[in-house]
């Protein structure tokens, strides 16, 4: 369970704000939004949408639920950038707080094939082609980065470049594309550990079983600033691997809600809301070094 915001945190956050002011910004946001896959169509008027609850809009995600993605593992408060984009896409779908349920739908079970018992999906799931064979996802909410962090004590902590890298254990949890930028982008001379979680992935960083973990931007810098405070963010990538993702909301495979949430996003996006909870909630992931 995430620890919630406390002074350290705060510390983190106003520093990475410092970074933002002054131009430090080393994170490109992916230019437009993914064009979200074809599904069939519904009526878009306020809250009049096909749900599987009428008059009610389940939105399902993982738990625990991370910081600073969500706030004291609780989805329901508002708080954390992927509760509060929820909500403002369920404003714009015609649903209030009061009309919105949260589900738990674990990370590799919201992504396969099947029948959901969401009406949308938000944690932190990029776009892919490969994932659109068994899912549906809206337009991208949020461009995001990869990251590695490593122990201070670590020889990993001390790296600059790609090549550093080459000879450290590095950890990812399965099936995300953090695990993907390891294997497609790092290319480490010895396997990546996998984990079921990332609890489990910290757990092994602590107790040395892993060199280095890659997770994506913020949740390196929440990791490291509330939870793994003896952990330093090295770097994030870029290139084929770790630039240009999306996170998208998952719905089921030609659902007749994609093209109503994906308007709601996009609208989101041109109004500045998305930047602004941007913001709010994920600021301090702008100042981590770029590894090339």
């Amino acid at each position: 369970m995430p620890l919630p915001r406390t002074s350290v945190v705060a510390a983190v956050l106003a520093g990475a704000l410092l970074a933002a002011a002054t131009g430090c910004a080393a994170q490109e946001p992916a230019s437009g939004s993914a064009s979200p896959a074809p599904g069939g169509s519904a009526d878009c008027s306020p809250g009049a949408l096909p749900t599987r609850t009428t008059g009610t809009l389940a939105v399902g995600t993982d738990k625990p639920a991370y910081g600073p993605w969500f706030s004291e593992d609780r989805p329901e408060n508002g708080k954390g950038f992927e509760s509060a984009v929820a909500y403002a896409v369920a404003a714009k779908l015609g649903y209030p707080k009061e009309k919105v349920s949260w589900v738990v739908a674990p990370f590799g079970r919201a992504t396969a094939p099947g029948p959901k018992d969401f009406d949308f999906d938000i944690n932190q799931v990029s776009i892919s082609a490969e994932r659109r064979q068994a899912v549906d996802f809206s337009s991208g909410y949020y461009d995001v980065r990869q990251a590695v962090i490593a122990l201070k004590s670590s020889k990993a902590a001390s790296a600059r470049s790609l090549a550093d890298l080459k000879g450290v254990k590095l950890g990812a949890q399965v099936g995300t594309t953090s695990l993907e930028a390891i294997t497609g982008t790092l290319r480490p001379s010895a396997p990546p550990a996998v984990f079921d979680s990332n609890d489990l992935a910290k757990a092994a960083l602590r107790n040395g079983q892993v060199e280095a973990l890659v997770v994506d931007l913020p949740t390196a810098f929440y990791i490291t600033g509330a939870e793994v405070t003896e952990a330093v963010v090295v770097g994030q990538l870029t290139g084929a691997g770790g630039g240009g993702e999306q996170f998208g909301l998952v719905l089921d495979k030609g659902s007749r809600l994609t093209g109503c949430v994906s308007t709601a996003v996009d609208a989101l996006r041109a109004d500045g809301t998305l930047a602004r909870l941007e913001q709010e909630w994920l600021s301090d992931a702008v100042s981590a070094p770029v590894l090339r």
